[in-house]
């Protein structure tokens, strides 16, 4: 495999291994390497990569700010640590998508289908995403080899713990890397309430409220779970009642 690379990532063991399972692979071009937006949008203007691996989230420009401002059409490989930002990849076309840590075999076979795959354009594609936001309507995890999405609406609860998440639906549970801080950002508007540090929920999800101690409420969920709120979250699900 020849031609040129860039990978585009601020941290410095990602490019590595990035770059390590390329040459491993047989890719005897060029490899180019940014460790910011800015410095990724000058690069690939200046050198025009066939293929580039591109940080979703990066200092100075995110990955879909560098997408808008490239003045060619190369062939996009997502990279993130977030399973949540699947949906950016898969809405914008991109040939495929990376979670870290990177895997061999999982690299390989990105790298099969670049040589398969025809250039997508997604330049037009960014330039839209970051001039008309849209609602997100379904969040994007991982279920095994697979990426999957979960419609908000059938999404009842979500609990965190550390950097990571169990998201639940009636039918299954996945566990996902993100906070459940940023997690709530995205689902603020979609009718989810945080009502402890651990819990966010979907309020059509509720079946009753009810009295757990003198200060706080437990909320009774359809799928039969009981989630005590925090005082906070206590006082905000009272506030709901007419």
């Amino acid at each position: 495999m020849n031609g040129s690379a860039l990978i585009a990532d601020d941290e410095p063991l990602a490019r590595r291994t990035l770059r390590d399972h390329l040459r491993g692979l047989g890719w005897s071009g060029t490899i180019h390497e940014a460790r910011d937006g800015e410095s990724a949008i000058a690069l690939a203007n200046d050198q025009r990569p066939e293929l580039l691996f591109l940080d979703i989230v990066m200092p100075a420009a995110t990955g879909l700010e560098v997408l808008a401002r490239l003045d060619y059409e190369p062939k996009v490989i997502f990279t993130t640590a977030h399973d949540q930002y699947a949906v950016t990849a898969f809405e914008l076309g991109a040939l495929d998508y990376l979670l870290k840590p990177f895997g061999r075999d999982r690299v390989k076979r990105v790298l099969e289908r670049a040589q398969t795959n025809s250039i997508v354009p997604l330049l037009s594609r960014a330039r839209e995403s970051l001039e008309q936001p849209r609602t997100l309507s379904r969040i994007f995890v991982r279920d095994g080899e697979r990426i999957v999405p979960i419609p908000l609406a059938g999404l009842e609860r979500a609990q965190g713990a550390d950097d990571y998440v169990t998201i639940c639906t009636m039918a299954k549970e996945y566990l996902v890397s993100i906070r459940l801080s940023d997690l709530e950002s995205q689902l603020a508007r979609a009718g989810f309430l945080r009502i402890h540090r651990s819990h966010l929920i979907n309020l059509e999800y509720v079946i009753s409220i009810e009295p757990y101690d003198a200060a706080r409420v437990q909320v009774v969920m359809k799928s039969g779970a009981r989630i005590v709120a925090s005082r906070t979250g206590s006082k905000k699900l009272r506030e709901l009642a007419l």
